[in-house]
């Protein structure tokens, strides 16, 4: 899905003049390689300074942004390339940042290096910057993104963005010495070491070794009744030509994706107890102290599914003026009097309440370009950085102090909110694979297909099944189902339980809308694309809420506001710009006063999607909200200098 207001990094990025270029020192057998051709593509800067040994050059192609920024978008790239897995690709942007503030820290007296402690002094530390930051991004990168799907595009990438900035690609350079691309390859095979011994099982494509689902595959395109082994654990879909979101196949019946991932090693100090954050199992069918609560969540996934159909007519104002200003993981809140940071209310946008629940449903399902949720979050990050420069407002670390520059501001952001998701990924698959939650998908299909469990002497009455809600969730009778009623196309069904919700992918989905519809519960789909239809893991705690709150208490503490720059960041949906059906039948802005709130409605979202429920979704919030804050302090710790930087994950 495009987004109008925000400008990417090109694929393929131009070479620039530069003269040969040295080996670094203490490499024997090191041969300089030919110059790549001149071009105007690049701005040249000054001669080379004798102790870098080689110039480095501004790109003409977006020349405000630092290397850092490069970088960053160089392996958002690549992970758009790439199968999306939100926790290996959080840990790629954690370790990305790391690299790249250990080479900044190098060059500074004060900061401490995450990895490497190493300080060196030079004449140039400005262009010594430059110059170690992209060797450090560019090994790590090609090592991690080597055999990925994608990957001969994103190294062929990793290789222009280097020339781009004059540098020529080192392969089996030398790490000895104190040459700036020297101290980078350095750096990055720390960063390379460590991950290796980190828990993720790298070695061995991130698998988990030890991982069976407890129940059998639901078959999707099947509408039958079916039992569960365990009604609170996960249960893979078995997806006929099932892809990943972004086309790349991905077999016939899910496998869960890092349910080990509590083991990995955290940005902070990792508790004993197995996994960051325990708040206790979510609510589970038939627990006596719960099951009221998770039947409720179901309903309420229904219900939201019973909204997209565009031939409503309800509508909604989504501006900042109604919604957003929520309390920490509720939605209770009714937006703002006014912009705080321009003192004018805010203009009411009123669109089709499906037009909105269709475009958030989309735009949040896995970044819109694919960059999963943690790069998602980058982008959103890149960008209110350039808004901040554009409006003139200084650069000042936690919104205090002298203002820095581009470069500083770049290194020390990608640290704090790279470490955020990162530990949020842990915090949250941490959960999803202790608790191995079920699926909306199976819990409405599972309790539909037992019955009823409102009415007690009513028929198709089940301890277990959906409760009633009239014009929602009903039994099939013989009068609801006659000839010109309601339930007419189930007539066949008569005892079984009908829900009224989103009817699937149209057979058109650029020219046509399913609408909603009453359907066997047992039939029901989530608002996604039927060769996806649900993350391959487990449900609790949802992954977009623990990521979003955990980089949005980081962009509020970093920029030292919550509010995005100016008070308002858009997002423009054109007219039929949807995916899984022809839509929205306008425009669609989506509008955030705050980081909050943006992060809020990614939670909700998976709601209207049909995703998760609302359980998932709150105490999402709720850890997300632990693991920012705590990344933040860590961080500050490093910009500071700390002998010993401490502190927890996740802390409370």
């Amino acid at each position: 899905m495009r987004r109008v207001t925000v400008l990417f990094l090109a694929c393929v990025l131009a070479a620039c003049e530069t003269g040969p270029t040295a080996p670094p020192s203490g490499t024997p057998g090191a041969t300089a390689s030919p110059a790549p051709t001149a071009t105007p593509a690049a701005t040249p800067l000054p001669t080379t300074d004798p102790t870098t040994g080689e110039a480095g050059c501004t790109p003409s192609e977006n020349p405000e942004w630092s290397v850092a920024r490069r970088w960053d978008e160089a392996l958002l790239d690549a992970i758009r390339r790439a199968l999306p897995n939100p926790p290996v690709h959080a840990r790629n942007l954690f370790h990305l940042s790391v690299a790249m503030w250990d080479a900044w820290a190098t060059y500074d007296a004060t900061a401490r290096g995450y990895l490497t402690t190493e300080k060196i002094t030079t004449s140039n530390a400005e262009r010594a910057r430059n110059e170690a930051i992209s060797f450090a991004a560019w090994t790590l990168l090609r090592k991690r993104f080597e055999n990925a799907a994608g990957g001969e595009d994103s190294l062929d990438e990793f290789d222009e963005v280097l020339r781009s900035l004059c540098y020529t690609p080192r392969f089996g350079g030398g790490a000895a010495g104190q040459h700036p691309a020297a101290v980078g390859i350095r750096i990055a095979q720390a960063v390379i070491a460590a991950g290796l011994e980190d828990g993720s099982n790298e070695a061995d494509g991130y698998a988990a070794p030890d991982y069976e689902p407890v129940n059998l595959p639901l078959v999707v395109a099947a509408s039958k009744r079916f039992t569960l082994k365990d009604v609170t654990r996960w249960q893979p879909l078995e997806i006929i030509g099932g892809f990943s979101q972004n086309g790349i196949p991905t077999g016939t019946v899910q496998v869960a994706v890092a349910p080990h991932w509590a083991g990995v090693t955290a940005f902070g100090a990792s508790p004993a107890t197995g996994v960051l954050v325990d708040p206790g199992p979510p609510p589970e069918l038939g627990d006596a102290l719960t099951d009221a609560v998770l039947k409720q969540d179901v309903v309420e996934v229904i219900r939201d599914s019973a909204m997209l159909d565009p031939k409503s007519d309800v509508r909604i104002d989504i501006s900042p003026a109604s919604r957003g200003n929520n309390d920490l993981a509720t939605n209770d809140g009714f937006g703002y009097g006014t912009n705080p940071i321009i003192g004018k209310p805010y203009e009411a946008q009123v669109v089709k309440r499906a037009d909105f629940l269709r475009v958030a449903a989309e735009f949040w399902a896995d970044g819109p370009r694919s960059e999963t949720p943690p790069g998602h979050w980058n982008v959103i990050a890149n960008d209110a950085s350039d808004g901040m420069v554009a409006a003139g407002t200084p650069l000042r670390i936690g919104g205090a102090g002298e203002p820095v520059d581009r470069l500083q501001w770049d290194v020390k952001l990608y640290l704090a909110i790279n470490g955020a998701v990162h530990n949020a990924a842990i915090a949250a698959w941490g959960l999803k694979g202790r608790y191995d939650s079920i699926r909306p998908i199976s819990l409405i299909r599972y309790m539909g297909g037992l019955g009823q469990s409102s009415d007690p002497s009513g028929a198709a009455y089940a301890p277990n099944g959906l409760p009633l809600v009239p014009g929602l969730i009903e039994v099939i009778t013989a009068q609801s189902s006659a000839p010109g009623e309601r339930h007419a196309a189930l007539a066949r069904f008569v005892g079984r339980i009908a829900i009224r919700a989103w009817g699937g992918t149209p057979a058109n989905p650029a020219r046509q809308v399913a609408g909603t519809r009453w359907m066997l519960a047992t039939a029901w789909v989530p608002y996604q694309l039927p060769t996806f239809v649900t993350p391959s893991f487990p449900g609790y705690v949802s992954g977009h809420s623990t990521f979003s709150r955990s980089a949005a208490e980081v962009m509020t503490a970093f920029t030292g506001s919550s509010f995005f720059p100016g008070g308002l960041a858009r997002y423009t949906i054109a007219k039929g710009e949807l995916t899984f059906e022809k839509g929205p039948t306008t425009k669609v802005d989506l509008e955030w006063a705050t980081y909050y709130d943006a992060a809020d409605q990614a939670g909700q979202s998976r709601l209207f999607g049909g995703i998760h429920i609302r359980a998932d979704d709150f105490m999402g919030r709720r850890i997300g909200s632990q693991c920012g804050r705590a990344a933040w302090a860590l961080a500050t710790q490093y910009y500071d200098g700390a002998a010993e930087p401490a502190g927890d994950a996740c802390a409370p």
